[in-house]
């Protein structure tokens, strides 16, 4: 998909904070901004809401059947079968702000200049200028479905507005050249272009398999295109908390980790 020119809302921005981030979104008169449930963290007055179901594009099916079919498929890709649309009512320029629901990065992604359409990890859109398209991405390959972290299905946008995505810790962007490849943690993924080739390769090594602590695959991808990586994955944190919080820690196996954790305020 390629486009000349825009047919989606035109929308300003302005992204604050460093690790708990939230992107200002400034809409003329009659312009539309797009956002899952529940990220809206302020706006200002003159601004209109509406649940929508799906995400409001033109793609949308019209009928009742189709705009159920779009819902279910929103639910298999973990989001709400609704959307919010924040739409400036006013005669003046109004702001809008979406948050993000854990520490990372937002990063702007103008698809436009992307070539329409980017895939994505399930949980990493934000919001988006109206007339993107919110849908989903299923993986061909068996393996690449089953050992690829994120699933079968991966969110796909498309459109030629601007779109926001999030995800953990920090957001890298690579280029890829025609033929270079690039293994990645399965889970380090947020988001390519479709020319890239995205597939699983077993780790080798049986002592790398036992103990190196890396899993069990690698995500290869190869290039030409653009890949976004983020260095810690919510799966990743949220294990360690659990680790963390669990009664049998790793340090109470010794009598200085139990005499630690008894100096250090843990116990």
């Amino acid at each position: 998909m390629s486009y000349t020119q825009r047919t989606n809302h035109e929308i300003d921005y302005k992204i604050y904070g460093e690790e708990l981030q939230f992107v200002e979104v400034e809409l003329d008169p009659n312009e539309t901004a797009i956002a899952e449930s529940g990220a809206m963290m302020m706006m200002e007055d003159g601004i209109g809401m509406q649940t929508i179901f799906g995400d409001g594009s033109a793609k949308q099916p019209t009928g009742i059947f189709g705009k159920l079919v779009s819902a279910g498929k929103r639910v298999l890709t973990g989001e709400s079968l609704f959307m919010t649309a924040f739409t400036n009512i006013s005669q003046g320029k109004k702001k809008v702000s979406f948050a993000a629901p854990y520490t990372g990065k937002i990063v702007p992604l103008d698809l436009l200049e992307l070539g329409g359409t980017i895939i994505a990890q399930k949980d990493a859109f934000l919001c988006a200028a109206k007339g993107v398209s919110v849908g989903i991405h299923f993986q061909r390959r068996l393996g690449t479905g089953i050992f690829g972290g994120e699933g079968f299905i991966m969110q796909k946008l498309e459109g030629d507005g601007l779109a926001f995505l999030h995800a953990g810790g920090y957001i890298v962007e690579k280029v890829l050249t025609p033929g270079e490849v690039l293994k990645v943690d399965t889970g380090c993924l947020v988001a390519y272009t479709p020319s890239v080739d995205f597939d699983i390769e077993f780790v080798r090594g049986v002592r790398n398999v036992l103990f190196g602590g890396e899993g069990l695959f690698f995500a290869t991808l190869r290039g030409p295109g653009r890949i976004w990586l983020q260095s810690l994955p919510i799966s990743r944190l949220a294990g360690r908390i659990m680790q963390y919080g669990s009664y049998n820690r790793k340090e109470e196996g010794s009598i200085l980790g139990g005499l630690g954790n008894i100096f250090d305020g843990r116990e």
